[in-house]
Parts: C-alpha cells; structure tokens; sequence
C-alpha cells in the first residue's frame, strides 16, 4: 500500500512540474489582432466575471465603448470599476440583463437601441451549465431558455442596428460539448426527461446551429457571426454542480484562466479577413471541426423557426 501511494505522490508531483508545458501546449490559441475599436461599440453579455470579463476588458483597452450586459449589477459595476481602473477607458457601461426573462431581455434591448445609434460587435457569452431542473421566468427549460433562446431573442431585437452599422460581427460562446447534444423538439424542454449534463450539450449544439442559420440569413448584409469554444476554463459556470467544482480544483494546473478562455471569442470579433468563414465554429484561435449533427441544416433551420415560435417572433 505504501509503495502505490508513493507512485501516486510521485507521479502528482510529476503531473505538478509538467503543468506549465502542458498548459500552454492546451492554450496555444491566441488573439493578436493589433486592430483598435475608437468610435466602436460592444455588448458583452455575462462580463461581470469569467471569460466575459476579459473580453471585455481587451475590447475596453482597445478603446470600444462596451456595454457589460448581467443579470447581477452590483458584481456588474465592480468589474466595470476594475475595467475602466485598468485601461483607462471611462466607456464601460453596465445595464441590466436576465438572459431568464424576456422581459427583461427586451427592456435591455430598448433602452440600448435609444441610447445608442450603433453596435459593432455582439459577443453572446452569458450562460448557465448543469443547474438543477428548473424553468425560466417564460416556462423554457433553464439551459435552453438562458444559453439559446435568450440570445437568440436578445440577437434579434439587435440585428437592425448590426446590419447598420456593418460590418459588425456577433460572436456565440458554445463548448466543446456541443458533440454530446441532440435537439429533442419533442423534448425541448426537458419535461419528458432530463440530465443536466446533457442539457447543457442540447444548449450548446443549439448555439453551433443557430450560428449556421443566422450567417446563412444574414449572408450580403456585412454582418457575419461565429461560434467558439473557449476550451476548459477555470470560471464560475461550473457553480451548480459540486463534481464539477472538485474536478476543476483536482485539475486546476491544466485549466484555462479566463483571460485564455477570451481568446478565441476576441479572435472572431477583431480578426480581419475573417467574413468568408462566417458561420463557422471556432476552437484556439482557429476553425474547427464539427461533427454531422453539427451542422445539419435542416436541424438548423428547423430549431429556429421552434425559436421564433416560442418567443413570439413574427416571420418574414
């Protein structure tokens, strides 16, 4: 016994000394676009902490107006605060936004679409992982309603002022995951059965496809869209589910911090040349690949006509 938990110790501490390589060999993916957002604005939704956090942060050091759209204003405001201490730039607003309630997804929007006259940059970032069964303010299932349906309609009241102030991008943070979900239309919400692993994947895939069909729709207008993956990142997406918490710490040497887990998603909003791949998903900084149910157009086009249908949006 004492001879294993000695191999055990031994290869730990190997597994210690081997982390930095092996982290940077994962996070090889980085942003170096140089290009400047003076006179730009962005919206980041869930840039009160993690991975929206940053992105925010580098878009505001890149002289961007940028809007921090969360639920939470008070934590809000304090990475606002720390955002405008670090770059300098005082245009870092924060606005309230319950990606759970369409209510106040479209009070969100109106009282953008007054105050602004443009909107360059849309990063979909905010999102929920393995809750526990439970339904949004509208009755959808939590990671439907929060990580597609709520983007999707928030994305919606926002297209107009994209398509004017072309070209602009919008950017949906998806996972790796995504591989593991289906798109259950008979099951959307979760009330025949649920897992919240798989739950999460279904929201996931949902992003993937939903990015497919809108650069489809949006093809000619200037306005292009990607979905990412950000990798493994140490952030607070992990909060619902106790297996995951301890994973995250046991691993935590390996993990993406969130200014890495950014990369990718500042990748696609600020990399020139990049509009021929609109629609695509991205992974370190780069194209990746997707599996067959990835990027089934019927699927696609399908899940967004249920979309349209669930949150009350009139068809052209």
């Amino acid at each position: 016994m004492l001879g294993v938990l000695a191999l055990l110790a031994s290869l730990v501490f190997l597994l210690i000394l081997a982390a930095p390589y092996i982290r940077k060999a994962v996070s090889k993916g980085i942003c170096t676009s140089t290009v400047q957002l003076p006179g730009k604005v962005a919206i980041v939704t869930g840039a009160n902490t993690g991975i929206g956090k940053e992105t925010a942060k580098d878009l505001a050091q890149r002289g961007a107006r940028v809007y921090i759209a969360c639920r939470d204003l008070q934590k809000g405001e304090l990475a606002a605060s720390e955002i405008r201490a670090k770059t300098g730039n005082q245009q870092v607003l924060v606005r309230k936004l319950d990606l759970a309630d369409t209510k106040s997804i479209r009070a969100f929007a109106e009282a953008f679409l007054a105050e602004e006259k443009q909107l360059h940059i849309l990063i979909n970032n905010a999102g929920v992982m393995m809750c526990p069964y439970s339904k949004t303010a509208d009755g959808f299932e939590m990671h439907m309603g929060v990580n597609h349906l709520g983007h999707f309609l928030l994305t919606h009241l926002l297209l107009e002022r994209l398509k004017e102030s072309a070209p602009s991008r919008v950017v949906n943070v998806s996972s790796l995951a995504f591989h593991l979900g289906r798109i259950h239309f008979y099951n959307l919400h979760g009330e025949k059965y649920y897992n919240p692993g798989l739950a999460y994947c279904h929201s996931k895939l949902a992003n993937v496809l939903f990015t497919q069909e809108l650069a489809r729709r949006l093809k000619g207008t200037g306005v292009t869209t990607y979905s990412v993956h950000p990798g493994t990142v140490n952030s607070e997406l992990c909060r619902h589910s106790t297996f995951m918490k301890l994973m995250w710490k046991l691993f935590a040497v390996f993990i993406k911090t969130p200014q890495e887990g950014a990369q990718t998603s500042l990748y696609c909003a600020l990399t020139e040349g990049l509009e021929p791949l609109s629609g695509k998903h991205f992974s370190e900084c780069s194209p990746a690949w997707i599996s067959s149910r990835g990027h089934n157009m019927t699927t696609a086009r399908r899940l967004w006509d249920v979309s349209c249908d669930l949150l009350g949006i009139q068809q052209d």
